[in-house]
């Protein structure tokens, strides 16, 4: 029997998928803001907060390959709903975290745990939506993300002064274990729709999505636009801010939320007009290719001081949203049965690329300060590097490696 629904409610669907990546995506965040806390607790140097940190992106990147297979095979409602369960362990286990080791081990137990809730939320769409819904969905899908991105920024400052840190990891893992208790209750049990091949023949498709070229075009622009974006909203945007334009954490974390709503901005134009753009031609290549071509002026305006702060973070988010048209890009090339895979291919390359730039903008900088650079210029001289590894990984994108899609 089809698990497929003809107008599945917001509420059965949409909304747990939702609050999931919400929370995914504050937990990815909310150490830009108490980076100074854990600093000063724990008198860590700048590549230890990014190994620290980072180790989330790590294990949510080695967890892609897994998780996509059970997505195609058990269905979002079994694999999201029990890996939310370790999310919430591992955020209990980061509130307790006394160590470096520990809150690292901690904090890639979180990254395990919500390594399907963008995925996962994909997934579902595909099953449960019709596909002329898919674009205008995963535009409202990664607003829930921008959400929760907000929430990490001058909200969860607000707090501290409260809860704490460790307070705030206490709540992170209530809200953890009641969106797993939605999951399971409200979706659908869809097992029974799920691919049944052998875990040979499935890894043998993964090995022939990472082989193509519909995953090689875009698995650069993924790793460091994504990637790199990840890494700055996530913890280098705060330092940056405080060290290169001389704000106080408060100013910040208001900046950061200024680039949380441009992000947020930007992802409910694309679930709103995106049925629309699709209808007119653009596809989801296109859309790549300007918002990373305007991203990458804009951090050139950034880098070198030019123009006012809030409005060049607030279009940095809003073009950062185009981030999520390489799910969809990529999976054009692919059988639609394998979109689950497809999709945690790219992702695996964002995350690994967020794991990559954030801890090596902190090995970095330990090696510039050490060589006589300020904070600033370290942070200048780290960023401009990152930008030409961006503008490296847009020449896939361009017309002219364009090959042929499959219908």
């Amino acid at each position: 029997m089809s698990t497929r629904l003809v107008s599945p409610g917001w509420g059965q669907i949409f909304l747990p998928f939702a609050l999931g990546y919400y929370l995914s995506y504050l937990l990815r965040t909310v150490n830009a803001v108490i980076s100074p806390a854990l600093t000063g607790e724990l008198g860590l140097s700048a590549a230890q907060l990014g190994l620290l940190t980072s180790t989330y992106f790590l294990a949510f990147g080695l967890a892609q390959i897994p998780v996509g297979i059970a997505l195609d095979r058990y269905g979002p409602r079994r694999v999201e709903g029990a890996l939310l369960i370790l999310t919430a362990l591992g955020a209990a286990a980061f509130a307790l975290g006394e160590s470096l080791g520990g809150l690292g081990l901690a904090r890639a137990l979180i990254g395990l745990g919500v390594s399907a809730c963008l995925m996962g939320a994909l997934k579902g769409f595909a099953m449960w939506y019709p596909p002329e819904r898919q674009s205008s969905m995963t535009g409202f899908i990664m607003a829930a993300g921008a959400l929760g991105a907000l929430t990490a920024s001058a909200p969860v400052e607000a707090m501290l002064p409260l809860l704490g840190w460790r307070g705030v990891f206490w709540l992170i893992a209530v809200m953890a274990v009641a969106i797993a208790l939605w999951i399971f209750l409200s979706l659908p049990d869809e097992a029974s729709a799920g691919t049944r091949d052998t875990l040979g023949g499935a890894l043998r498709s993964v090995a022939g999505i990472y082989a193509s070229w519909g995953f090689l075009r875009f698995a650069a622009s993924a790793a460091f636009f994504t990637g790199g974006f990840m890494a700055l909203q996530s913890l280098w945007a705060v330092p940056w801010l405080m060290n290169v334009n001389g704000l106080e954490l408060a100013q910040a974390a208001s900046l950061l939320l200024v680039l949380n709503f441009g992000m947020l901005a930007g992802q409910l134009g694309i679930g709103v007009l995106g049925t629309r753009l699709a209808r007119s031609g653009v596809r989801p290549v296109n859309l790549m290719q300007g918002g990373f071509a305007g991203m990458l002026a804009v951090q050139v305006l950034i880098l070198f001081g030019w123009g006012p702060l809030a409005p060049l973070w607030f279009l940095l988010g809003m073009l950062s949203a185009v981030n999520s048209q390489a799910y969809l890009a990529s999976a054009g090339y692919f059988p639609r049965e394998v979109f689950a895979r497809v999709s945690t291919a790219i992702n695996l390359m964002a995350f690994m690329g967020a794991f990559v730039v954030q801890w090596g903008l902190g090995g970095a900088l330990d090696g510039l300060l050490a060589a006589g650079h300020d904070m600033a210029a370290a942070l200048s001289i780290a960023f401009a590097g990152l930008i030409v590894l961006q503008a490296l990984s847009y020449v896939p994108l361009l017309p002219m490696f364009e090959r042929r899609r499959m219908n």
